[in-house]
């Protein structure tokens, strides 16, 4: 997967915005208010976006009414799981990624992870690790993740700053994470 062309990302947001099918008359009107396009532009990479599997459509008329065939957060969650895989040693590039989250967003991740583990404790690891996926989703796709204490979430900035000082220590091992 890659990212989005830069008219590519503009589409996509705007319906992610708009939350409903839109006719590409509907994203020309819309879109040329910042700058000029011409309706086969749009139409053609709005077309490009339902042949990647970005969009879906159904007909309207003579037209086509396009809308996202899954949610920006998805999306992001994508993105970042593919730079993920660009690492060789997983756990360090985690380690890295949490020191440069905000304080707010370390919370947010450690209340997913709370509300993950919480349900699916008790479970066979397969089980559990789809189950967890779901929820995760469920979180992405608006539901209001569970209260965490900021003890929590310090946890999880302390458990990565202990990781990645033993990485550059040299003490960490390489690559044990996949």
């Amino acid at each position: 997967m890659r990212q989005f062309g830069e008219l590519e990302a503009v589409i996509m947001d705007r319906l992610w915005e708009w939350g409903r099918p839109a006719l590409v008359r509907e994203m020309v009107d819309d879109l040329r208010r910042d700058r000029p396009l011409a309706y086969t532009t749009v139409m053609t990479v709005m077309e490009n976006l339902y042949r990647k599997g970005w969009l879906r459509r159904e007909r309207d008329g003579r037209a086509w009414r396009y809308e996202p065939t899954g949610s920006r957060s998805a999306y992001t969650a994508a993105l970042m799981n593919e730079a993920l895989d660009t690492s060789p040693d997983r756990r360090t590039a985690l380690a890295h990624f949490v020191l440069q989250m905000s304080p707010h967003d370390v919370k947010l991740l450690q209340q997913a992870l709370d509300r993950t583990s919480d349900q699916t404790s008790g479970q066979a690891p397969e089980q559990a690790s789809g189950q967890a996926s779901g929820q995760v989703a469920e979180q992405a796709s608006g539901q209001a993740p569970e209260q965490a204490s900021g003890q929590a979430s310090g946890q999880v900035a302390e458990q990565a700053s202990g990781q990645a000082a033993e990485q550059a220590s040299g003490r960490g091992r390489e690559g044990n994470a996949r």
